[in-house]
């Protein structure tokens, strides 16, 4: 049966894609050449290289030259699956279907029980890396590696909880949140609150205790709430100068 409906290339890479997610196509499958997938399909080569190319975005094919080159099916990393949700959030969030409201309280229903399953399950590197990211000086530094340091803050706390569903889905809504308030414009104060708040919530994982870990996360994103507001009226009033 040839494929008609919608774009030719990715109704292609859907049937490929359902081939591969009810396990007809197991990790590791070697898929057959372009000449013989578009025949299966009813399609040109042109249009299955383009549902490859799909697919191997989205991480579900890799594709190596040479003698024993060829496309593969593989599986999407925790990593990968979580960028794709950020770029389709940051998409959302610009085309106003997404409110800073349900960012924020999404925020908090994934980042606070994270924080007290990292206060459980925390490792000894995962305390380094806490530590790390915690600046003796932040206001020596600039707003760029500020920025930077908060985001490893993050994201060592939701990678420390041990849940790797936590992971894919807290890590995209605490960087779409955090580039609206990169642009916009943050005092002394902000930096320093923010240094101060990580010390305590990392004191409470390192001790171990989730409860005050859990309260430390909490009250640290409600004290973020008004920068929050104020960054996205700057980048609505960026969007409508425009």
């Amino acid at each position: 049966m040839s494929v008609r409906a919608g774009k030719a290339y990715e109704a292609a890479a859907d049937r490929l894609r359902a081939q591969i997610l009810d396990g007809a196509l197991p990790r590791g499958t070697r898929l057959p050449t372009e000449s013989v997938l578009a025949a299966e399909l009813g399609v040109s080569r042109a249009t299955v290289r383009e549902a490859l190319r799909l697919l191997a975005a989205q991480g579900l094919v890799r594709t190596s030259k040479g003698a024993r080159g060829g496309s593969y099916v593989t599986a999407p990393s925790p990593g990968h699956i979580s960028e794709s949700l950020r770029s389709g959030l940051d998409l959302l969030a610009v085309a106003d279907d997404l409110t800073l409201e349900e960012l924020l309280e999404a925020r908090e229903l994934l980042e606070v029980p994270a924080a007290r399953l990292a206060a459980k399950r925390r490792s000894l590197e995962h305390l380094q890396r806490l530590r790390g990211s915690i600046p003796e000086r932040p206001l020596a530094l600039a707003s760029g590696e500020q920025f930077a340091l908060n985001r490893d803050f993050h994201s060592v706390v939701i990678e420390a909880s041990g849940n790797t569903l936590l992971r894919i889905a807290a890590q995209p809504v605490f960087l779409v949140l955090q580039t609206h308030l990169a642009r916009s414009q943050l005092g002394r104060r902000f930096h320093r609150a923010i240094n101060d708040h990580h010390r305590s919530i990392a004191s409470a994982i390192e001790a171990g205790r989730a409860r005050a870990a859990e309260q430390e996360m909490r009250a640290h994103l409600r004290f973020l709430r008004p920068f929050y507001e104020q960054a996205w009226r700057y980048a609505l009033s960026a969007r409508e100068q425009r």
